[in-house]
This record gives C-alpha cells, sequence and structure tokens, in this order.
C-alpha cells in the first residue's frame, strides 16, 4: 500500500509539474505572436511604427547586396547597318573575294556580282564561295547575283546593276540604313566595327556621305579652269 501510495503521489506531482510549464509557454507564445504582427504594422507612407524594426532594417542595409543598384538604361544610338554591293568583271574573283572578306560584319547585307566579261568558271567559283563558307552561311548576308549582268562604261547597264543589288537587298536584306556600291578593286582603309560605331552617330536619312569637309582637293585636282580661244583652234578643214 505504502508503493501504490508514493507512486500516486509522484504522479500527481509530475502531472503538477506539466501543468506550471503549460502556462508560462502559452503566455510567450502568445506574446511573440503578437509582437510579430506589430512589427508588419507601417503608417501610411510605408515607415514602420517600431524603433526595433527600423534599427534592424538599418543593420542589414551595411550588406553589399543592399547597396548595388541596377544597371542604367544605355543611351547609346542602336549600331547602323550597311548593305553592300561589290561587283567585278573578267578576272576580277579572287580581288572580289578579298574586298567582302575585308568588308565583311555580320550585321550588314551583302550582294556581289561578275558580269558578263567573266568566265562561266570564275562565276561558278564565287557562287561556290559564297555557299560554302561557314560565317556566311551562319548569318545568311551574303548574296550572289548568279544570272550576269551586262555592264559596260557606257550607257544605263552599270545604272541598271546597281538598281539590280539593291532591289534584292530591299527585297531580302532585311532593315539596313545606308547602301555602298564598290567595285573588286576597292579596299577599306579601317575596320567595319569603326565605321559602324561612327555612323551610329549620323541621322538615318543622311545621304551622300563625304569622309571630310575639305573639298579643295576635289577643286584643284579634279575640277580644272580651262580656257577657251578661239583663235587658236584647229580647223582641220583649213
Amino acid at each position: 500500500m505504502k508503493r501504490l501510495k508514493s507512486y500516486y503521489m509522484h504522479l500527481r506531482h509530475h502531472q503538477n509539474m506539466e501543468r506550471k510549464w503549460i502556462f508560462p509557454l502559452a503566455i510567450g507564445s502568445i506574446v511573440s505572436l503578437f509582437l510579430l504582427f506589430l512589427t508588419t504594422i507601417t503608417t501610411s507612407d510605408g515607415m514602420s511604427l517600431f524603433p526595433f524594426y527600423r534599427s534592424f532594417s538599418s543593420f542589414s542595409s551595411k550588406f553589399v547586396e543592399t547597396k548595388i543598384h541596377p544597371i542604367p538604361t544605355s543611351n547609346l544610338p542602336p549600331p547602323a547597318r550597311f548593305a553592300y554591293l561589290i561587283s567585278g568583271s573578267a578576272g576580277d574573283g579572287k580581288m572580289l573575294k578579298r574586298t567582302l572578306q575585308a568588308l565583311y560584319h555580320p550585321d550588314n547585307q551583302y550582294v556581289v556580282h561578275l558580269d558578263r566579261e567573266s568566265s562561266a568558271e570564275e562565276r561558278l567559283d564565287l557562287s561556290n564561295f559564297v555557299k560554302d563558307h561557314p560565317v556566311f552561311l551562319r548569318f545568311c548576308n551574303v548574296r550572289m547575283i548568279t544570272k550576269a549582268n551586262l555592264v559596260t562604261y557606257r550607257g544605263p547597264t552599270m545604272v541598271a546593276n546597281t538598281l539590280h543589288a539593291a532591289a534584292i537587298l530591299l527585297r531580302e536584306g532585311g532593315d539596313w540604313d545606308w547602301f555602298i556600291n564598290l567595285s573588286a578593286s576597292d579596299y577599306p582603309l579601317v575596320t567595319q566595327d569603326d565605321l559602324l560605331h561612327t555612323f551610329s552617330y549620323l541621322p538615318r536619312d543622311l545621304n551622300f556621305i563625304d569622309h571630310t569637309s575639305n573639298i579643295g582637293w576635289k577643286e584643284f585636282q579634279r575640277a580644272k579652269p580651262g580656257n577657251y580661244r578661239s583663235g587658236v583652234v584647229y580647223d582641220k578643214e583649213s
């Protein structure tokens, strides 16, 4: 009997101890939830009502991540894009390929043409060069006029060939800003990256751009005044 009585006494004491712990634990939980709720309350301007929350925010602002600002949007103009026509005649196949490679840029468009004076083998070699070049295949921006046009230095044939190439570029070349007509013997003095960067700052409706504002060399080298004296004209009939 004494053992049974002591057992019940020990059990009752243990239950009383558990009850003593339950009440403080419940009170602590309620207080914690209440404080957590208070931290979510802000004023109309978005500021917290309690200083300890603001002090925590100021402490967290010392981290590097909070000082990193997003990269601003670039104000640089969009890069310019050129459309090239590179023409050649008999024996110009190698020079035309050299010029094309020197002028090439993935953002540009190109049309190449060898006129009827060139041989069929030369035109076929150029066609295979354009079709098989890995960079040209990747960007699909080089085209060849496979049906050779007749181009002479007299009459409208050269203008017609230029308009033919421009029509191809307008139909298949996408968006570009300036059309440049070159021959196989031409070669660039600056890189395409430098040229595209410079032209990016020019108005897109500006045409016939000269490389210099000094036109004196044109005045004295290309256009010279001439004097006509009727007294020294040679007359075949005399």
